[in-house]
């Protein structure tokens, strides 16, 4: 059984990974305006050479290449080991949280919609509405598996995550991108009504222990734009380990399925 288990986990792994892998080179053609889908084939970012797969295999490459491309040696960026490593863990996480139910499957298919919108984020400072809008019917999609009443929590999730950032944005005056709301409307299909506020919570909780710091050390000030967007990313995943728990503290049920 323990066997079993620990086969399910690597597999998950591999799966996150590969997602992972996925979502950054997709972000990355993003933020530079070029193609990601159809005939594109990866290249090295600073020779140009055509990848072979071989050289794409996500975590394992990297660190047999020692984070250097196999023909020019030059550095490989770190964030495509990171970008791998963080879906891997994801998911591998969450089958350990939740086994092989429903709730895994919604964290498998959620894992490149945070990726992506946490690399662009990042790297732009910009959500893009088309992934966000993807990420929104992706929930919706799956909630088709939990019935009526999951569509239902669903599309209240997204009405309150889009509707909390919205009203920010209209008192801030603007202050604020309207990516930020797109993205919380695809947050909030994933994870329900409960869990979606969970969610704003611990993602601005997780803003304020990394900002605060910052702005205590004079490397950011109040002026400074800093993406929200990964922090409600980083928010969407405590809420899905930790949600549950946090709930029955408070006396509520976790909504499906997000409970073990």
């Amino acid at each position: 059984m323990v066997y079993g288990c620990g086969v399910y986990i690597f597999l998950g792994f591999c799966i996150g990974a590969a997602l992972g892998s996925f979502a950054n080179a997709a972000a990355m053609r993003t933020v530079a305006e070029k193609k990601w889908w159809g005939g594109e084939r990866s290249v090295c970012d600073s020779c140009g050479e055509r990848l072979s797969s071989c050289d794409l295999i996500p975590v394992v490459s990297y660190i047999l290449l020692q984070g250097r491309c196999r023909r020019c040696r030059a550095k490989i960026p770190p964030r495509h080991f990171l970008a791998e490593l963080a879906g891997g863990l994801f998911c591998a996480l969450s089958f350990w949280r939740f086994g092989l139910s429903p709730a895994f499957f919604f964290c498998v298919a959620a894992t490149p919609f945070l990726a992506f919108n946490t690399l662009t984020d990042l790297d732009s400072g910009y959500i893009y509405d088309s992934w966000a809008l993807a990420m929104a019917a992706a929930g919706m999609a799956a909630r088709i598996w939990g019935g009526p009443p999951a569509l239902l929590d669903g599309a209240a999730g997204a009405a309150a995550g889009f509707g909390f950032i919205g009203l920010i944005i209209l008192l801030s005056r603007g202050r604020m991108g309207l990516g930020d709301a797109m993205l919380m409307l695809g947050i909030g299909a994933f994870m329900g009504l409960k869990l979606t506020l969970l969610s704003l919570y611990l993602g601005f909780m997780c803003g304020g222990a990394v900002v605060i710091p910052l702005l205590l050390a004079g490397r950011v000030t109040r002026k400074t734009a800093v993406p929200l967007g990964p922090f409600l990313c980083a928010g969407m995943a405590a809420a899905i380990f930790f949600g549950e728990k946090i709930l029955t503290l408070f006396g509520y049920p976790a909504s499906w399925p997000w409970f073990s």
